[in-house]
């Protein structure tokens, strides 16, 4: 036969031409698949060249046999004849594929039906089963490629199903292996599924299952698991494979078990074969039966351990056969019988180590399967049934989930934190020692990666519109609306892992094993403590989980979301019992008291979440009592706590208003009669809530608005007859005092109701808030200040006492005092009359609320001198005085350290009087009883002689000459006094020199007072010849040291001391109060017997100790630190003036002699060169006034008068100081008086300048004599005329 397509035409045309290279004839084609003689070369040759042209050319062929009917029907006949003919497999496997094809592309019913009849005569006649394999492989593969075609045979057809059968039992796996795939086929059509549920219950399940637990070869074991998934997809054809399972109860040998239901063995069977695709698919077909009914099917394959099994194939490389596992698995974790029989503990390593390999591949579906697989593991893993039998094994999932939790795939990252929230149970870790360091890491870790998908917290204010908003359009329960639904899925995941971390603390307290690391080493510190990780949750949640749930609720509110929030918070309470406080009012502060009960509102109404209603209520009770432990510890009681968590147990759960409809319901009246107290329980509730929120600054509703509601509350309940438990009165009040000023004032009506409610009441502490506003609310009304001022001002001032040790009372107590007086200060200011409660407290208190009494009286003085009630206060000093000096013996008096308060505040009341007045009977009263005081101490009780001595030293300079003289006899008459005074002076030589010459200790101030005193009763007692009843005695020695040496006493002494040494040299020595003892004197007065005549004149003095004193003046003039202290260097001046007048009466040779030294023109050039360089100083202007005075020409000469002249005409006199003006005045007078000779220019502006300074002098305001140099009070008269 001439090769087919050598020439297309062929006599047959080119009609039958197909375009092929090199062109193919069908023709020619047929004929030599017919011809018998043909080799099986050139027949594949002709099959492999139809097989192209019907894959690369199908139209063309099409067109060329579908208009021929009987063409098509020869060539599929001469093919299907080939089947049975020839025995080579390659060439059967061409045939069959063309004639599929072939079939394919005719898409004709009748050639599909022709070529079934075909088949089922074919296999009616075989001679053996062995032949009709390539029927069957046909028809398996025509089932695959066309559509329907299984209907049609199963419909048609049916008795092919019976071959079916017999092939099935033929001993040949190929030809089992064929009848399975088209078994497969069949039962993957519905129709077929149908027709053949009774072909397979009855007749091939048993067959089936047979054939797949003995198939030896891979193309069967495949088919049949084909086969078994086609199956599995129908719950009647599982029932029945399942069938002789019996979950309820297990059996006792595996043989039984195999005879009743052979499938679980069988999948086992090929989960124990090394080939990961006959795994896979057994895996598969596990998953596939499981899902129908986990509880019916999987306790067959526990009891057959299959999951053994399957945690074993984990450690493959397929991805399909991790996968398989994974479902297998996840399904059977819905089986509690998967637990108790410990295949988790078996598997769990195993999964961790197949996470660890799956997390290096990418495949963020096997990630997500694998983590949701472990979540379950963790959440449904019994308690007693210990998980992790190793803390290596626990470190290790820390570490998975770490990796996970930071994994860039946000669909990883939601089963990573579920993985977490589940992962953190007590019974998962509690093989000691707890890892608390790693745990601390991988909240954190979450904590972070949840707040970095978040976005930027918007800066939109909610303050007018509440925390947050819920759109009206939306149900109350709608979740995540507008947050991407991912995000917030792991916000939720979130928050459960962080409150399953706190619940775990809280547990953990009751272990003994869990508090710290057993391991640690000896003297070596650990963080692995339960301590540690608790108040890490406390910090994490302050830094990370708040801000991210506030900027969640800007925007969107979930039920869920913050069911578990609250839940968490409410945990915490309990997690740092140290810090419960601290954590209590942080959150108070920061208006969670408000956002709970704004969720309660719109999320918990008409019994609307009840989880989330009962998760609040319980957060707001415990944050209740624990700031009512708090800010009321000083008085708290069982019984009242008990009631108030009583209360808010049960009225909180029912309180779901809104905040407008709670203010409503404050004014509300119950009716009449009624037993129904749901009502007041509201009431009280809302109350509590609000006073422990305004209490920490949360003030979130309008003031005005409940400054009404709380009068209504109080009103409403008088006129009901009832009054309300303290507790309530008490927060009532509060918020009412809060309000008060953003409210109306209180009517008559208001102010007796609540005088009727608090004089119901046994004790007034009951309802005390120590609280500015509430004590300003007590005093601002008269009916209130009149009946509770004393007993709130008693309370105020009491708050806080505790037996502390002196020390702490004098660091701490003072700083608390001063800050109380602060609060009290503007209300005194404004109502002065509240003077006389405090004073009557300080009678009838007890020591230290008299001693804060007298702090606050005494800063109220100091920083308000416009207030006039020195008269008020000075007749009740003397009162409380005369009752203390009564009462207290010496030594009771030295220790009551109320006394020093009181006298310096004595003394503060009198420095208050500008200039100068006449002392009444109640000045002169106070006097003899401080000046008593006084003869009762020693000179160590610096405290209580201080403020005396200051207020005696005032007494005598502070007044007119009447008063004066009569002050001074009451001084002089006091022997005890003046006994006290000798000791003074005394110790100023005998207690040890101070370090520094600034700074004044309590004994150097006293030791000024002293001296001043003393000086000022020399003074005066010359003046008025007082009589004496007490001399004093004074080393001149000792004096003239002091000043000479100086030995490093405090400038001021030093000052106090010259101003004595000074009124003696005016008095030449001669006092009857004071005499003088030393070496000068010790040989007696009258007739004494000096060794130089020069020092006889000058008696008691030397000439050497003359000159050694005007240096040493001279030296204390110029000091630095007298340079910046005017009044000291007055004082200088002032002596050094005396001296020269007490040598000029005694030697007036020795005076000029003095005067007219060389030394003091330099003193005037560094005078001058100081920092005002000026001759308008005090110092300077008295000197000049000195030298001229005694004629110093050498010292002084006219061009300095002249320079003088010129600056003082040139100066603006009336801002010159006082002691300046006074000084130069007196100088003016001298330049007149010495008669020195001036031109007329100059002799007219002494004149003008000296009637205007006597004019200014005349019509200038009085100054404060007395002044407060440290704790000394000094008289600038005194010291500087």
């Amino acid at each position: 036969m001439a090769e087919p397509c050598a020439q297309p035409c062929g006599g047959h045309g080119w009609r039958w031409a197909v375009p092929l290279r090199p062109p193919l004839c069908l023709a020619c084609a047929v004929e030599t698949l017919r011809d018998g003689s043909a080799s099986l070369v050139r027949k594949k040759h002709i099959l492999s060249r139809l097989h192209d042209a019907l894959a690369w050319q199908t139209l063309p062929v099409v067109q060329l046999l579908a208009p021929d009917e009987r063409v098509c029907m020869h060539l599929m006949g001469i093919l299907f004849g080939m089947l049975h003919t020839v025995e080579d497999s390659s060439a059967l496997d061409l045939v069959t594929k063309v004639l599929v094809r072939l079939l394919a592309e005719l898409k004709s019913e009748l050639y599909l039906r022709c070529i079934l009849d075909e088949s089922q005569k074919e296999l009616c006649q075989a001679s053996s089963m062995r032949g009709t394999l390539p029927t069957f492989t046909l028809l398996g593969k025509l089932a695959d490629a066309i559509p329907g075609f299984a209907d049609i045979l199963v419909v048609e057809h049916n008795n092919l199903v019976d071959h079916l059968l017999m092939g099935l039992m033929y001993p040949n796996e190929a030809l089992k292996a064929a009848v399975c795939y088209l078994y497969g086929k069949l039962y993957s059509s519905s129709v077929g599924t149908e027709r053949l549920s009774a072909h397979f219950e009855e007749r091939l399940c048993g067959l089936f299952l047979n054939t797949l637990g003995c198939a030896q070869t891979k193309e069967l074991q495949v088919n049949c698991l084909g086969l078994l998934k086609e199956l599995l997809k129908s719950d009647h054809f599982v029932s029945v494979l399942m069938n002789n399972s019996k979950t309820g109860e297990e059996p006792e040998n595996s043989d039984i078990l195999e005879e009743e239901n052979p499938l679980p063995l069988v999948l086992k069977k090929l989960l124990l074969t090394k080939d990961e695709l006959l795994q896979a698919a057994s895996s598969h077909c596990v998953a596939a039966v499981l899902v129908h009914s986990p509880s019916r099917y999987a306790p067959a394959f526990i009891r057959a351990d299959v999951p053994e099994f399957l945690f074993e194939c984990l450690s493959c490389n397929s991805e399909i056969l991790i996968w398989s596992v994974y479902c297998c698995l996840l399904l059977l974790t819905e089986e509690r019988l998967f637990f108790s029989k410990c295949h988790t503990v078996y598997g769990i390593e195993a999964l961790m180590r197949s996470l660890q390999d799956v997390l290096q591949l990418n495949n963020v579906e096997l990630h997500k399967q694998g983590l949701l697989l472990f979540t379950e593991i963790l959440k449904r893993q019994p308690v007693e049934i210990k998980l992790f039998t190793n803390r290596g094994v626990c470190i290790e999932a820390i570490d998975i989930l770490m990796e996970t939790v930071n994994c860039p795939v946000l669909e990883v990252v939601v089963e990573a934190v579920r993985a977490v929230a589940a992962f953190l149970r007590k019974d998962h870790l509690s093989s000691p020692p707890v890892p608390y360091e790693q745990l601390q890491k991988l909240l954190e870790a979450v904590l972070k990666r949840c707040a970095d998908l978040s976005p930027p917290q918007s800066s939109k204010s909610h303050a007018s519109d509440g925390l947050f908003s819920v759109p009206q359009s939306h149900p109350a329960n709608r979740n995540l609306s507008r947050v991407p639904q991912r995000q917030g899925q792991i916000l939720l995941s979130t928050l459960e892992s962080f409150r399953n971390a706190c619940r775990l603390a809280v547990e953990f307290q009751s272990d003994p094993m869990a508090q710290e690391n057993a391991f640690t080493a000896p003297n070596s510190e650990s963080k692995d403590t339960l301590s540690n990780f608790s108040e890490f949750l406390l910090r994490i949640c302050d830094s990370l989980c708040i801000p991210m749930v506030m900027n969640y609720l800007e925007r969107a509110v979930s039920p869920s979301v913050m069911e578990v929030f609250i839940s968490a918070l409410n945990t915490l309470f309990t997690v740092v019992p140290k810090m419960r406080t601290k954590f209590s009012k942080k959150l108070a502060s920061s208006s969670f008291i408000r956002l709970t009960l704004e969720l309660k509102a719109t999320f918990c109404s008409v019994q609307r979440n009840p989880a989330l209603n009962q998760v609040c209520s319980s957060f707001l009770c415990n944050l209740c009592l624990s700031l009512y432990s708090a800010t009321e510890k000083e008085k708290t009681s069982s019984q009242e706590e008990q009631e108030m968590s009583e209360l808010l147990q049960k009225g909180l759960p029912q309180l779901n208003y809104t905040i407008a409809e709670s203010l409503l319901l404050l004014a509300e009246t119950p009716e009449p009669f009624s037993l129904d107290q749901s009502l007041y329980s509201h009431q009280h509730c809302f109350i509590l809530l609000l006073y422990f929120a305004f209490t920490l600054g949360d003030r979130f509703v309008p003031e005005a608005e409940l400054f009404l509601a709380i009068r209504n509350f109080l009103l409403s309940a008088q006129d009901h007859g009832d009054c309300p438990p303290p507790h309530i009165l008490r927060a009532a009040l509060y918020l009412l005092a809060v309000c008060h000023d953003k409210g109306k004032a209180l009517d008559m009506r208001s102010l007796c109701t609540i005088r009727r409610i608090l004089d119901n009441l046994p004790d007034l502490s009951l309802i005390y808030v120590h609280c500015p506003l509430l004590l300003k609310f007590f005093l601002h009304y008269t009916e209130l200040m009149g009946r509770f001022g004393h007993q709130v001002l008693q309370l105020w001032f009491s708050w806080g006492d505790c037996k502390q040790s002196e020390t702490e009372e004098a660091g701490i107590g003072v700083s608390d005092q001063l800050n109380s007086a602060a609060s009290l200060l503007p209300i005194l200011k404004s109502n002065s009359s509240i003077l006389l409660i405090l004073l009557d407290l300080v009678c009838s208190s007890s020591v230290e609320v008299a001693w804060k009494v007298l702090m606050t009286l005494k800063t109220f003085l100091e920083r308000n001198e416009d207030v006039l009630v020195c008269d008020l206060l000075r007749s009740q000093f003397l009162q409380i005085l005369q009752q203390l000096l009564v009462e207290s013996s010496s030594a009771s008096l030295q220790a009551n350290r109320n006394l020093p308060v009181l006298l310096s505040l004595l003394f503060l009341v009198q420095l208050r009087s500008k200039g100068t007045r006449e002392l009444d009977s109640t000045d002169f009263k106070l006097l003899h009883q401080v000046s008593n005081l006084c003869g009762r101490c020693r000179p160590r009780d610096t405290d209580l002689l201080q403020p005396s001595l200051n207020f005696l030293y005032w007494s005598l300079h502070q007044t007119t000459p009447l008063s004066q003289q009569r002050a001074v006899a009451v001084l002089l008459s006091n022997v005890s006094l003046l006994e006290l005074l000798q000791k003074v002076l005394e110790c100023t030589w005998l207690w040890s020199p101070a370090t520094d010459p600034v700074y004044l200790s309590p004994e150097d101030a006293l030791l000024c007072s002293g001296w001043l005193l003393v000086a000022s009763l020399l003074l005066y007692q010359h003046r008025y010849n007082t009589e004496v009843h007490q001399i004093l005695s004074l080393d001149l020695t000792e004096v003239l040291n002091a000043v000479i040496f100086r030995n490093k006493k405090p400038i001021l002494l030093l000052v106090s001391i010259v101003q004595l040494l000074r009124t003696l040299l005016r008095q030449n020595f001669s006092s009857s109060l004071l005499v003088l003892v030393g070496q000068n004197t010790a040989q007696g007065a009258m007739q004494p017997q000096p060794a130089l005549l020069q020092d006889a004149a000058l008696y008691p003095l030397a000439m050497q100790q003359v000159f050694s004193l005007v240096v040493s003046l001279q030296n204390l003039l110029v000091h630095i630190q007298l340079q910046k202290e005017m009044l000291l260097s007055q004082a200088v001046v002032a002596c050094l003036e005396s001296l020269v007048e007490y040598l000029y009466v005694k030697n007036q040779d020795a005076a000029l002699h003095v005067a007219s030294q060389p030394w003091h023109r330099f003193l005037l050039f560094a005078l001058l060169n100081g920092g005002q360089k000026s001759f308008l100083q005090p110092e300077v202007l008295r000197l000049m006034t000195l030298f001229l005075r005694y004629q110093s020409s050498n010292i002084i000469s006219q061009k300095e008068i002249s320079q003088i002249l010129q600056e003082a005409a040139e100066a603006n006199l009336a801002q010159l100081p006082e002691a300046t003006s006074r000084a130069l005045h007196l100088f003016l007078c001298q330049v007149q008086s010495s008669h020195c000779q001036m031109e007329p220019v100059q002799a007219e502006t002494i004149q003008t300048l000296s009637e205007h300074l006597l004019g200014q002098r005349t019509t200038c305001m009085q100054h404060q004599d007395i002044v407060c140099l440290g704790s000394v009070a000094v008289s600038l008269s005194h010291i500087g005329d």
